[in-house]
């Protein structure tokens, strides 16, 4: 079943896109120079069709496609477990995502520019872990 693995990388770097673009966009919306020359810091809508209209359905795609994979081809071993772990860091980063864009949507920008940056270093850090974990696995 070739298609779901292509699926699941397909998934997986659409995520990780905007896991790393969504955190430098809310950055940019929220920095204290943009609130300072007047611009409402309310987010535009852009952000939140990144997240409700890609980065959560990707997500959904490759965490399903993921499973599927791991239930059809009985895959274990500590490095799986691993890498779960790290598929979990990325979601907690997605919800921190989630969070920053609410406080811009309800106009209380603070916080949201370390947030931002705690989120996308986190995410980043969660995607190489991954993807080291996926080249280090033992072959199948």
């Amino acid at each position: 079943m070739p298609w779901i693995k292509f699926l699941h990388i397909a998934a997986l770097v659409s995520w990780c896109g905007v896991l790393l673009y969504l955190p430098a966009l809310l950055f940019q919306l929220a920095r204290p120079e943009r609130v300072a020359q007047g611009v409402s810091p309310g987010a535009p809508p852009l952000p939140r069709l990144l997240y409700n209209g890609v980065a959560s359905p990707v997500a959904l795609l490759a965490i399903a496609s993921g499973t599927l994979l791991f239930l059809l081809h009985g895959l274990t071993g500590p490095w799986l477990v691993l890498k779960l772990l790290a598929v979990c860091v990325m979601v907690l980063a997605h919800g921190l995502c989630g969070w920053l864009l609410l406080r811009l949507e309800q106009e209380r920008p603070s916080g949201v520019v370390a947030g931002s940056l705690l989120a996308g270093s986190v995410a980043g850090l969660a995607m190489l872990a991954v993807v080291g974990l996926v080249l280090a696995k033992p072959a199948l």
